[in-house]
């Protein structure tokens, strides 16, 4: 067979079974890929933009191709070549226009020109294979802006969960936002009583309140940025926390009691600002500002994270309530911290870290003579150390977390204020001479001539246990140093001793339905005097009743009402209490 034979043979073959005959040129590349888009854009998987961007991309292709199909189709068949087959039905190009069937073409003889027609023919295969890519470059895009592909240069979303925030692919990294948002009409009635130092009731004000206020939680803003980069799971977080009424500078900063004047703005209160690295298999280490390792269980399992609980301050609201804070826990703060958290072992984990030192804190202000309840220090040589175990198990249907922390801190150079008596000077008075003397609030050793210092010690356990609807918490704690309501507030007297201090609460929560639930809880926080104290005035016990409705109306929207009674007893007679009413809601994403 000659030469000449054996490239038209080879031509017919490749032009066969390559599927690229130029019969059928409208079938190797113009699928019409824009149905599926179509589609895609009616189901609501595309939006109007990537649908746009998409079909531009297909039809790109689809046009390169077709000007490739124009430039083989210019050959014309020679006259002497078979006639076309009367069966062909009409052809078109990819951009809709017709095309004259070739004729057969003749093997052997004075045939075509077979260099030529296996140059079309290779021409046809490269433009069949221009088309998959094309078509494949079109489902791949649709897939990316559905979220269903990978890929470094696109965003996708995640399946949302409730609860859970929102979830960005971006590449390698995920970008979590989440959130709450909460707001409570508050009515609060005190009930009597002369005030305690350092009790956390408004019983003694003497005036109703009503309040538009936050409850427990501020409202809440948390980014979260995750990826494995070398078999390492990192993660940066952010979380800011503003409040809905007007703040006012104070001791703690956007905590203080509010401002309920015209023209203020809100307080914001970024708690959150950390990064974590580790995996499953060695434990993960966290460096930055969050929660507190000793009693973050606590305000972590207490209902009144979604409610109110006791206001503290009513007429004039902060960022948040108290909820249990002081009326069965000491409060765990946002302290900055390096920690690390092992592995999960057989239900077993434990946490380890140091933290900023906090200063001890006079909470409960100065007595008759303006002398302070409790000392003060502001001198720190090592960190505070937090640590914990955990044990997760459960049994038949009974769900079961035991946990116990520590906490140690050295407090050093204690000082109280005192007022001294100044020298007594002359003045005129209305023409007559006068001798006054003048007062002042003075810083001194708690021991004078010496830099007295002292190791606050606490300790914890808890545990939240959970079957069918029902779920029970119970915690206590106890603490040397510790004081009371919040980290070292009141922790060691104006003699430089150390208080005790110990509390609890119990807590019952049942869901009647999926969707409706009824908690009830009782909690309280005791102060001890020192040795050689005598502070009649002084807060001894701080206790609180509350009892709340929940109801689940969609995913998003909790609907909350509450009761809250709270009272505070001195170590003398002084004692006061405040009964109040919240109704709100609070959404979480």
């Amino acid at each position: 067979m000659s030469a000449g034979k054996l490239a038209r043979i080879g031509a017919v073959v490749v032009m066969a079974s390559g599927g690229a005959s130029l019969a059928y040129v409208d079938e190797a590349w113009a699928d019409d890929y824009s149905e599926l888009l179509d589609i895609l854009k009616a189901k609501g998987s595309l939006t109007q933009g990537e649908y746009r961007g998409l079909l531009a991309h297909h039809l790109q292709h689809v046009h390169e191709a077709a000007a490739s199909a124009a430039r083989t189709q210019q050959y014309v068949p020679a006259a002497r070549h078979m006639g076309t087959t009367a069966g062909h039905a009409p052809m078109r190009t990819a951009m809709g226009q017709a095309v004259q069937p070739p004729g057969q073409i003749e093997i052997g003889g004075n045939g075509m020109d077979p260099d030529y027609v296996l140059a079309q023919a290779q021409q046809a295969a490269a433009n069949a294979q221009a088309s998959a890519a094309s078509a494949e470059s079109t489902w791949l895009a649709a897939q990316h802006s559905m979220g269903l592909g990978g890929g470094n240069s696109l965003v996708r979303m995640e399946k949302y969960v409730p609860g859970k925030g929102l979830t960005f692919k971006a590449g390698p990294i995920d970008i979590n936002l989440s959130g709450f948002i909460n707001g409570f009409y508050t009515y609060n009635s005190p009930a009597g009583g002369m005030p305690v130092a350092g009790g956390v009731s408004s019983g003694s004000s003497g005036f109703d309140s009503s309040a538009l206020r936050n409850g427990l939680l501020p409202a809440g803003l948390i980014l979260k940025l995750s990826t494995t980069q070398n078999g390492i799971d990192l993660a940066a977080v952010m979380g800011m926390y503003p409040g809905i009424d007007n703040a006012k500078n104070g001791a703690f900063n956007a905590n203080t009691g509010g401002s309920p004047v015209g023209l203020g703005t809100a307080g914001i209160d970024f708690r959150q600002v950390y990064v974590t690295a580790g995996n499953k298999k060695w434990g993960t280490f966290k460096i930055g500002r969050d929660l507190g390792i000793f009693g973050g269980d606590a305000i972590l399992d207490d209902a009144t994270l979604l409610s109110v609980g006791s206001t503290g301050s009513n007429s004039a609201p902060g960022n948040t309530s108290l909820g249990r804070i002081g009326v069965g826990y000491v409060y765990a703060d946002w302290i900055p911290q390096i920690s690390y958290q092992s592995p999960t072992i057989k239900g077993f984990q434990g946490t380890i870290g140091i933290l900023q030192p906090l200063d001890e804190f006079d909470f409960s202000g100065t007595d008759g003579s303006g002398n302070d309840y409790s000392a003060s220090s502001t001198q720190h040589s090592s960190p505070m150390i937090q640590g914990k175990v955990t044990y997760d198990f459960k049994v038949g249907g009974l769900t079961a977390r035991i946990w116990a922390s520590f906490l140690t801190q050295h407090q050093q150079d204690l000082t109280r204020n005192e007022m001294t008596m100044g020298a007594a000077s002359p003045v005129l008075i209305d023409g007559a001479a006068h001798t006054l003397s003048t007062e002042a609030s003075t810083a001194v050793p708690v021991v004078p001539g010496q830099k007295r210092g002292v190791t606050a010690e606490a300790g914890e356990i808890g545990t939240k246990l959970t079957y069918g609807p029902a779920q029970f918490v119970g915690y206590y704690y106890r603490g040397s140093g510790l004081g009371t309501t919040g980290l070292f507030f009141d922790g060691v007297a104006s003699n430089g001793r150390k208080r005790a201090s110990e509390g609890y609460y119990v807590q019952m929560m049942y869901n009647f339905t999926k969707k409706f639930k009824l908690v009830g809880s009782y909690g309280v926080s005791n102060l001890y005097l020192a040795p050689g104290e005598k502070d009649p005035d002084l807060v001894r016990r701080n206790e609180s009743e509350v009892g709340a409705a929940y109801y689940k109306m969609t995913d998003w929207l909790n609907l909350v009402a509450e009761y809250a009674h709270t009272s505070s007893a001195a170590h003398g007679p002084y004692k006061e209490s405040d009964n109040s009413a919240s109704g709100g809601m609070i959404l979480l994403f």
